[in-house]
């Protein structure tokens, strides 16, 4: 039951974060179900937990999709979230995690403290955008600091950012969530799956009203700010699991 309790305080963290800022679920989900889990079913139970805040958030949001850049960033994502799958199966999750928090905090130095910031058309960038996301979704279950910096580099509009990216989020997770099965990984819930699921739901439900009305009241700016620092965190966080478990052992 602890577990559950952590996990749900994770989550609705979580959620009010991805409300305001477009990102937040998997940043913050991910290190705390992989701690408690362990990263194989702890990032599985965060592509489960981002399907679900990703489909409730688009209710909300919906108007401001940009539903055909959607589309073509999740058609994208699906190599990089079937060789995710299948890397997760059979590479050291440790590794993964140390590489991909690397890769991460690189490419967002890069954005951040460049003396300015590079520039990329929509069309270059969107497809690898899509294969980089879905491979970071499914082997650390954070697609979000690749898709933070593809809306810099793309000078993407943070509001339709932040609305577009949740049914992003929403089909990576479920793709994520099938291709794991579908390899064999899994994992146990402390009470039935209809009560946790049922406790998931309004958990979220509870998180996108504290988002909303938060969205209210932060400008575009320190809203794009807060999605470049969650980014950074998850980057941190990630590398740090990594790197810890190699450690520790």
């Amino acid at each position: 039951m602890l577990i559950l309790i952590a996990a749900l305080l994770a989550v609705l963290v979580g959620t009010v974060l991805q409300r305001v800022s477009g990102t937040g679920v998997g940043l913050v989900v991910a290190p705390v179900l992989s701690l408690i889990m362990g990263p194989g079913p702890g990032v599985l139970a965060t592509n489960a937990a981002t399907t679900c805040s990703g489909f409730l958030i688009t209710l909300s949001v919906r108007r401001f999709v940009e539903w055909r850049h959607a589309a073509v960033l999740v058609a994208s994502a699906v190599p990089g979230i079937v060789a995710g799958a299948l890397v997760v199966r059979w590479v050291p999750s440790a590794w993964l995690q140390v590489a991909v928090g690397a890769v991460v905090l690189a490419g967002l130095a890069v954005t951040r403290f460049s003396p300015a910031t590079p520039e990329l058309s929509r069309r270059k960038a969107m497809v690898p955008t899509g294969v980089i996301g879905g491979f970071f979704n499914s082997t650390a279950g954070v697609a979000a600091p690749a898709m933070v910096i593809y809306s810099r580099v793309t000078r993407w509009d943070q509001h339709r950012f932040a609305a577009t990216m949740q049914p992003v989020f929403m089909s990576m997770g479920a793709l994520s969530v099938v291709s794991k099965l579908a390899a064999g990984v899994h994992f146990a819930l402390p009470v039935p799956a209809l009560a946790a699921v049922g406790a998931l739901v309004l958990t979220v439900l509870a998180g996108i009203a504290v988002g909303t009305w938060l969205s209210r009241h932060l400008t575009k700016a320190t809203a794009q700010k807060l999605a470049m620092a969650l980014a950074a965190a998850g980057g941190v966080v990630v590398l740090l699991r990594g790197a810890a478990t190699l450690v520790l052992g």
